[in-house]
Formats: C-alpha cells, structure tokens, sequence
C-alpha cells in the first residue's frame, strides 16, 4: 500500500479531491480503560472504529488509550494530526454531560474549522436509535492541521453509526480537500494547454 499521501490522492466521480486509501488514528479516552492492569483492555468502540474503516480499504495506523483529561486528549490528537502518514483522527468517549467529558473542548480547541453538520446529522441519526438521549450527545468534528478530527460516544453502537453512516462514505473527500492546498498543480494545469507553450 502507498505510504505518500500524493501517491494515494485521486478524484472521485464528481472530480473533486479525495485520499484512497486512509490512514486513520484512533484516540479511546477513558479513565478505567487506562487505569486498567490488562494489557489490553477492552475497547469495543475503537474496535468498532477500526473494524468500519478496514471493512473500506483503510488502514488503522494508530490507536491511543488515554484518560479522561483535557491535556492528555489534547496531546494525542495533536500528536496524531501532526503526522503525514495519518489522514483521519477519530476520537472514542467522553461526548456526554459529565464533568469528566472533555473531548469536545480538548479537540475542538485545536479546530481550524469546524464541521457543525457532522454532529447534527450525528444526532438526528441517533434519534432513531436513543430517542431524546441522542441530545446529550455533544458528538462534533472539524479540520486540525488539514487532518479531519470526529469526536464520538464510546459506545459500539454509536462508533458504528457514525462510522458506517457518516465517516467512512466521506472522509476520503473531506480528508483530500482539506489537503487539497499542498499539492502542486503547476504541472497539472500547465499539461492542460498542450507542449506549445
């Protein structure tokens, strides 16, 4: 699989910019996860994540457990958003109304821009499942150093939901026009008037 982002940058039918395959990190916040003796806790959200984006083509290049912690999401989120080799970031837990739920405002804080429309069609979706609790869900994305960023529940259901409704189908096009600035299109649009020149 092409390790460059450049080498898997193509377009979709619509001729707008899309990466194909991803490279996705995956952030799991949660205290008793992190605090755990096992190994390996259990992490059936992230699971869920991974399991929706391999299911595509993508590839999971990261996943990071931290506490519920404004510094430590922040950090892995920041960490993974830095690097070439990751496309998408998906953070897992700590969307609700307690006072330890901070993902929002720890992510959110590192936004160039945000995405509204992702949490709003979170929600209704999750109406059809939750009902009226589908509002304390404070489910949100947007763009952090032209990375996508999703802040969701940890929950499997609403990792699926939001993976396999929402993400998944549109990651790649956001994923490519947020990134669309760095590549070069000098040759391109040149090789477009012919050798004449």
């Amino acid at each position: 699989m092409p390790t460059d982002r450049d080498e898997r940058r193509g377009t979709d039918h619509h001729g707008h910019d899309i990466i194909d395959p991803l490279y996705v990190g995956i952030v799991t916040v949660s205290t008793s996860r992190a605090q755990s003796d096992e190994k390996a806790p259990d992490d059936p959200g992230g699971d869920t994540v991974e399991e929706c984006f391999e299911a595509e083509g993508h590839e999971v290049q990261e996943r990071v457990l931290v506490r519920d912690d404004y510094a430590a999401i922040r950090t892995a989120v920041r960490r993974l958003v830095a690097r070439r080799d990751i496309d998408v970031v998906i953070t897992t837990g700590g969307t609700g109304v307690s006072a330890d739920d901070v993902s929002p405002e720890a992510t959110s804080a590192l936004f160039e821009r945000e995405l509204p429309g992702f949490g709003e069609l979170f929600r209704s979706l999750s109406w059809d499942e939750v009902g009226t609790r589908a509002m304390a869900s404070r489910a949100t994305a947007g763009i952090a150093v032209d990375t996508p960023v999703f802040c969701l529940p940890g929950s499997k259901n609403a990792c699926r939901t939001a993976c396999e409704e929402l993400i998944v189908p549109e990651a790649p096009h956001l994923a490519g026009v947020a990134t669309s600035h760095q590549t070069d299109r000098t040759d391109q649009s040149l090789s477009a008037y012919g050798d004449d020149e």
